[in-house]
């Protein structure tokens, strides 16, 4: 990394590490980009019929396809159709149970790391399937917004059992923060809290008879479990791709006369208006992934830079939201942007029960005589709950 432009330090025991620049980056500059270890599309997502390719959910829609779907409007047209990325010629699967991939190097990728030991071998997906049952068992207790599943903890330990060197590939995702409390402030992870007690060993269970465990077997013990499910609560990256908003993007980057620019705007629009009216806000193939450098920066209420996905794939990029000097360390949001906007006190409230941390950046410090009072606008309890 000494060419990079950033490194890994380790900060002081309570932070952990962080990454720091060690050249200056411009507002705008791509810091670095990155693929995930795993990724996986979210259970409740997937069933509502979002389609994105099983290994780097890049959308298997077109925009037209996805446009009408979210509309409910079949007959909806699209113009400008060379604005659309999908490449549906591309478009393949695995031949013994049918899952999607966008193109022949994605479904090689997803055979080498994890899909043979998960592909279920039929094309009939049922029910008495363990890996089914294990995912239904996931969905009766998270209900969207979803924030994990159940499946990226399963495709953990596939990738483990399919690597040639297991103890390297479980180190891989030892080095992830994985505690299940902070002990200092006694928080609890939210995915380990009072509501999700009775569920846990049944998960453990459900994991136990659809894998193969003998690689992992630290992870299957009643407090190994609890960590794995902290390790993605802490550390899972949320990803939303879309056929349709890299179809908005690429029409608005043409050179368009006036009148027309102000047409396909106000066509966009109603597009939009009629999904909100239809789906609301679910408007992504949504799912969550392991990054080993994005998850090696800290957070901050007023961030230096910020995760995008400019691809409409699982490859992230971290990018410079204003000027950062060499030696300064780059932090991001951990939070949407809307909720960093709200209170000390409910940004404090949800960073402890998602990330198990007493929030200390220069904005909550300076923020920190305020009164403990919550966002009228907003309760994590319930909006953050699955």
């Amino acid at each position: 990394m000494e060419d990079c432009g950033y490194e890994i330090r380790i900060i002081n025991d309570e932070k952990g590490k962080g990454l720091f620049a060690r050249r200056s980056f411009k507002e705008g500059d791509i810091i670095f980009e990155e693929k995930p270890i795993v990724c996986c599309q979210f259970a409740w997502n997937a069933d509502y019929k979002y389609l994105a390719c099983d290994n780097c959910m890049c959308p298997l829609e077109n925009a037209e396809e996805n446009a009408r779907r979210l509309t409910g409007k079949t007959n909806l047209i699209l113009p400008y159709a060379e604005c659309c990325e999908t490449k549906k010629e591309l478009i393949t699967e695995c031949s013994l149970c049918g899952t999607k991939y966008c193109s022949n190097e994605c479904l090689n990728d997803a055979m080498k790391k994890y899909h043979k030991t998960l592909c279920v071998q039929s094309r009939d997906k049922n029910d008495s399937h363990p890996l089914m049952q294990l995912k239904e068992t996931w969905k009766q207790v998270h209900y969207p917004p979803e924030t994990a599943t159940i499946m990226l903890w399963a495709r953990m330990i596939a990738y483990v059992n399919q690597a040639d060197d297991k103890n390297l590939a479980q180190s891989l995702f030892n080095q992830f923060c994985h505690r299940t409390v902070n002990e200092d402030h006694e928080i609890a992870h939210k995915l380990l809290g009072e509501k999700f007690v009775g569920q846990i060993d049944v998960l453990r269970q459900s994991m136990e008879n659809a894998m193969n465990i003998e690689n992992t077997p630290n992870w299957f013990t009643p407090e190994g479990f609890r960590s794995l499910l902290a390790l993605v609560g802490t550390n899972g990256q949320g990803i939303g791709t879309s056929a349709f908003s890299r179809w908005v993007k690429n029409v608005s980057a043409l050179e368009l006369p006036e009148e027309q620019r102000i047409q396909i705007d106000k066509f966009i629009d109603r597009i939009y208006d009629d999904m909100e009216e239809v789906v609301g806000t679910f408007l992504n193939n949504e799912g969550t992934g392991l990054y080993i450098l994005q998850s090696s920066i800290n957070h901050s209420c007023n961030p230096n830079a910020i995760v995008e996905f400019p691809y409409s794939n699982s490859t992230l990029i971290i990018k410079a939201t204003r000027d950062i000097q060499f030696n300064d360390e780059i932090c991001i949001g951990y939070l949407e942007e809307c909720e960093l906007e709200r209170s000390r006190h409910s940004r404090q409230k949800a960073l402890s029960s998602l990330y198990l941390f007493i929030c200390r950046c220069d904005k909550c410090n300076s923020q920190a005589d305020e009164d403990d009072v919550t966002s009228e606008e907003e309760d994590f309890d319930q909006d953050m709950s699955d």
